[in-house]
């Protein structure tokens, strides 16, 4: 080729200035020549139009050797499997690499000195300088020959373990190794007098700063080092933030990010030569790795968010800190997710008890409304608890109990204070800020922002109707189960919920509790006066009176008590009608409670029982064996009912069954109890704690038998009328008061179509009117 564009001179000569052209094997050695003679060689170049054809051919030799030699000892260097370890096989490529790239300097230099004569600016591969160029040809030809990515490990272990010795080399403390023998470098992991920290250091920017005068940094460790930072940055976040909700971790994480993280990273990129681009990826990557923290922050806590909803208020640093962290990331739509699957995974199942799924719902209340004021966080995330706490039966009763000291919350003082905290923060326009964009329409936004504890546990029903009048079942129960006159914690109780409910809705209350104060003074009024004979009978009787229009329905159960009980409860009612005049007293005679001294054998048993248990043993004194239809027939009790009761006096060890539905008194006492022993102030329980009050089912059939009589007198005044109009007039006429339970008209269609079928009515052309 030489010899027939140039003669045999001037081809020696430049071969002389760029020996990468010979014919000998490829050699990276180039001889120094004489300034005169090069500017001599470029002109002669230059007059025979030779100067582009030497520089691509110098660039295509360059070429041809960094293909053929030098990324193949590159990646063969990264791929070997000797048993040095991937910081050293790294370091090792990445040396020859830069060995390869000096020597390729003195043919760029003298190429770039021939333009610098020649004034050419011509552009090779889109580029005109050609220290650029021969960096491009570097990475290209690399890149050209990756191999699988397994040399990502190679180049992890060398950031990982420079990364480690950074991290380790300003703490003073040591660990002991496995053997406990040696003391061990936290960095290196070699003992304390073999440490190699130093020597890595010096590696580690060694290495850098070739990386960074090829380029080649962010190309081969750019995903290495995102990974890795990323992983240190999750696994330092779990480590300090485990388990921990009463301290607050943005700060001392922040301080953590910039000396560790970002301090390793300032080292990597000083090792290469400062200038204004570097300064600037800097700061871009510190921009991002502050962000990376607050979104692997806010995921962490978000993932531990239901505990610190139950741990709440101790839990309240971590709350305000996902409060800053949710500002600064767009986490959002992934912790109303999160929080709704936990809380349904966790709560919304037949294994949880109401109480505690009232108190977990308490809870998230308090602490997403410290989370979000604007209380969207807490529609969205709690409403299927709502939903689910609506299907269950004893919701109600457990809000209501939640209310008092005997609930699962102490929730007395939202009664005094709820209302008030939301009416003392008027709207401050310089501090309003919008709703978030899942925020619903205005209306709601002001329903919201009205809501407190009290109002949404109320309200999983959405009515206070409800409420009211399962509290009014509970202030029964309480009342008439522990018939004590002792009413100043009810009255508290009562004027507290005034304050919420208004006077009105609880007008039936009031009048429960003075039911209870009249009958302690009349009871007290009746007995201190001797013309009315109470002070004279057998054993003392006093009386709960009630007003009954105002109290809930009673469970109804028959008994007949024996006739002596009788005779004292009408000298009761004679007394009673001598000071009332014209009232008298219906007698519920399954309520109540009775004391009994049993007299036995060589001991005394006092028990405070209910009346049909306390009717079930007076009888045992008229003779010592009964069976149950014997019982049955003078108490007037159901069989079936009556065995239950019977078992509590077997379990008290004072009937035996001896037969079959046959039991007999028991006079002596078995070996578990000693003689003379006074068992006092023992409560009858049932298996199971019933309420006196009548079951939901029972007051519904009685409230459709008031019904069926209004329903009755209008067909006989109107002869016929349509479903509608029934439920129209019911409404107006019927469903009135608090005791009223409302009928829907798909629900008075069933119950005509009941009395249909019980050829109570006639149905004909949507017409209902009576049989003829």
């Amino acid at each position: 080729m030489g010899s027939t564009s140039l003669d045999d001179r001037l081809w020696n000569d430049v071969v002389l200035a760029f020996p990468i052209l010979g014919e000998l094997p490829i050699t990276h050695e180039s001889v120094p020549i004489d300034p005169d003679q090069w500017r001599s060689l470029v002109y002669a170049l230059q007059k025979n139009e030779m100067c582009h054809f030497i520089e691509d051919l110098v660039v295509e030799k360059i070429e041809e050797s960094l293909r053929n030699k030098v990324a193949k000892e590159f990646w063969r260097e990264i791929e070997s499997e000797s048993c040095v370890d991937g910081f050293d096989r790294f370091k090792k490529a990445v040396m020859g690499l830069a060995r390869n790239y000096v020597s390729f300097l003195p043919y760029i230099e003298k190429l770039e000195a021939m333009r610098n004569l020649l004034n050419s600016k011509r552009k090779i591969h889109g580029v005109s300088d050609l220290m650029s160029l021969l960096k491009i040809l570097i990475r290209s030809t690399l890149h050209s020959q990756l191999p699988m990515p397994k040399h990502l490990s190679v180049v992890e272990d060398f950031y990982k373990l420079s990364f480690k010795v950074f991290y380790y080399s300003d703490k003073t403390d040591r660990e002991l190794n496995e053997s406990g023998e040696d003391l061990q470098c936290g960095g290196c992991s070699e003992t304390v007098e073999n440490c190699k920290c130093d020597e890595i250091i010096t590696d580690f920017h060694n290495i850098n700063r070739i990386l960074i005068q090829l380029e080649l940094l962010e190309r081969l460790a750019g995903e290495v080092l995102t990974s890795l930072i990323h992983k240190q940055i999750e696994s330092h976040v779990q480590e300090t933030c485990k388990g921990s909700f009463d301290v607050s971790f943005i700060a001392p994480l922040e301080k953590w990010l910039d000396s560790v993280v970002v301090g390793w990273l300032t080292r990597l990129y000083s090792s290469g030569p400062e200038c204004p681009v570097t300064q600037e990826k800097l700061n871009t990557f510190n921009r991002k790795l502050h962000h990376l923290l607050y979104e692997t922050y806010t995921r962490t806590r978000i993932d531990q968010l239901f505990t610190i909803i139950i741990e709440y208020p101790d839990s309240d640093a971590a709350i305000d800190d996902l409060k800053v962290c949710l500002e600064k990331t767009d986490l959002r739509p992934f912790l109303t997710a999160k929080l709704t699957a936990a809380l349904q995974s966790r709560l919304l199942h037949p294994g949880v008890n109401t109480p505690d799924i009232i108190t977990a719902y308490i809870a998230s209340i308090r602490a997403l409304r410290h989370l979000d004021p604007t209380g969207i966080l807490l529609e969205t995330c709690t409403k299927p608890v709502r939903q689910y706490l609506r299907g269950r039966e004893d919701t109600m009763r457990c809000v209501v109990m939640s209310l008092t000291d005997e609930g699962p919350g102490d929730l007395v003082d939202e009664l005094v204070h709820g209302e008030e905290s939301n009416q003392e923060n008027p709207l401050n326009w310089e501090q309003w800020n919008p709703d978030p964009i899942d925020a619903s329409d205005a209306k709601e936004n002001k329903e919201r922002q009205s809501w407190d504890i009290i109002s949404m546990l109320v309200n999983v029903y959405g009515s206070k109707e409800i409420f009211v009048h399962e509290y009014r079942n509970l202030l029964a129960d309480r009342l008439l189960v522990q018939y004590s006159y002792n009413t100043e914690k009810e009255v508290r109780y009562l004027e507290l919920l005034k304050l919420r409910f208004g006077d009105s809705q609880l007008h039936y209350c009031e009048v429960m509790l003075k039911d209870v104060y009249d009958s302690k003074r009349l009871n007290t009024h009746l007995h201190s006066e001797p013309n009315f004979g109470l002070k004279i009978q057998e054993f003392e009787v006093t009386c709960m009176i009630l007003s009954a229009q105002f109290w809930p329905v009673f469970k109804e159960e028959k008994l007949e008590l024996p006739q002596k009980i009788k005779e004292h409860l009408d000298v009761y009612t004679k007394a009673y009608e001598t000071i009332k005049g014209n009232r008298t007293l219906s007698w519920k005679p399954h309520l109540g409670s009775v004391n009994l001294d049993i007299e036995l054998k060589g001991r005394t048993v006092n028990l405070t029982v209910t009346p049909t248990h306390a009717a079930i043993i007076w009888y045992f004194q008229e003779k010592d064996q009964w069976t149950i239809d014997e019982l049955s027939s003078v108490l007037h009790i159901p069989p079936t009912v009556l065995r239950r009761r019977i078992a509590y006096w077997q379990s008290q060890g004072l009937l035996k069954e001896v037969a079959t539905d046959t039991f007999l008194l028991v006079e002596e006492s078995s070996g578990r109890s000693a003689k003379n022993i006074a068992v006092n102030d023992m409560m009858c329980e049932d298996d199971e704690t019933e309420s006196i009050m009548a079951s939901a089912q029972d007051q519904r059939e009685e409230e459709l038998q008031v019904f069926w009589s209004y329903i009755v007198g209008m067909l006989t005044n109107l002869e016929s009328l349509p479903p509608d109009r029934i439920h129209m007039m019911l409404k107006m006429f019927a469903s009135q008061g608090p005791s009223a339970v409302e009928c829907s008209l798909q629900q008075l269609k069933h119950f005509l179509d009941r009395k249909v079928r019980e050829h109570k009515l006639l149905f004909s052309g949507g017409f209902y009117r009576l049989p003829k």
